[in-house]
């Protein structure tokens, strides 16, 4: 099993690109035709820019740099401009994800995925009338590093029973990803090696700003 590593607690990221790539062929005829091929399985990648660091957390950068895919090592990597569900934040402001299910006990950011298919999962155990908006990010969690993260991409809320279905994108593995699963909502992640030689540390008194590269890798 991998050492899972986690996104170093840097605050206030500069900039963030998180988006999945999506393999595709497209063919151009004449006549305005048109033909696309979808094939493989998408992924993540993202690119990370710190802001000016201090000399602690800078060390922080580089010590991670040398621990995330060297010798195998993952990170669970997510998106620092959503680390949760916006309606919460708008409403809460950037804390952590709490509160009470709807069927009791206290909710964590994690809820029991009852159903799903490539591109639905009926959840249950939220609070009630959780709302979830257009690019929230949701994870499906088989074990700590058999994990599957998508992108929600419709406005839905929770029934007073604390149960939605959520419409995502891309398709989950309904094969890998078999009932019992766990969804989280709270820094819900990926997991990524970082991409070699991407890493761009500059010290100066000016310029303090790391950045670097990384994309999804899967277990099984």
């Amino acid at each position: 099993m991998p050492t899972v590593l986690s996104l170093p607690d840097i605050p206030g990221w500069k900039s963030v690109e998180f988006d999945p790539i999506r393999p595709r062929d497209t063919d151009r005829m004449e006549g305005r035709r048109t033909e696309a091929q979808i094939f493989g399985t998408s992924w993540w990648a993202a690119s990370y820019s710190a802001p000016f660091l201090s000399e602690i957390d800078f060390g922080k950068m580089d010590a991670f740099m040398m621990t995330a895919g060297d010798s195998g090592e993952v990170f669970r990597a997510y998106d620092p401009f959503r680390p949760r569900p916006i309606a919460w934040t708008l409403a809460n402001g950037d804390v952590p994800l709490s509160g009470d299910r709807a069927g009791g006990g206290a909710f964590d950011g994690t809820a029991t995925i009852t159903a799903r298919t490539a591109t639905t999962l009926t959840i249950s155990g939220l609070p009630a009338n959780f709302q979830f908006r257009a690019g929230d990010y949701v994870e499906v969690v088989k074990s700590e590093t058999v994990i599957s993260l998508h992108r929600i991409v419709a406005d839905v809320q929770a029934d007073i029973l604390g149960i939605v279905t959520l419409a995502i994108r891309y398709a989950l593995d309904l094969q890998t990803f078999t009932l019992p699963l766990t969804a989280n909502f709270e820094k819900p992640s990926c997991l990524m090696q970082v991409d070699p030689a991407s890493y761009r540390g500059p010290k100066a008194w000016s310029a303090r700003n790391p950045s670097f590269s990384a994309q999804e890798v899967f277990f099984s």
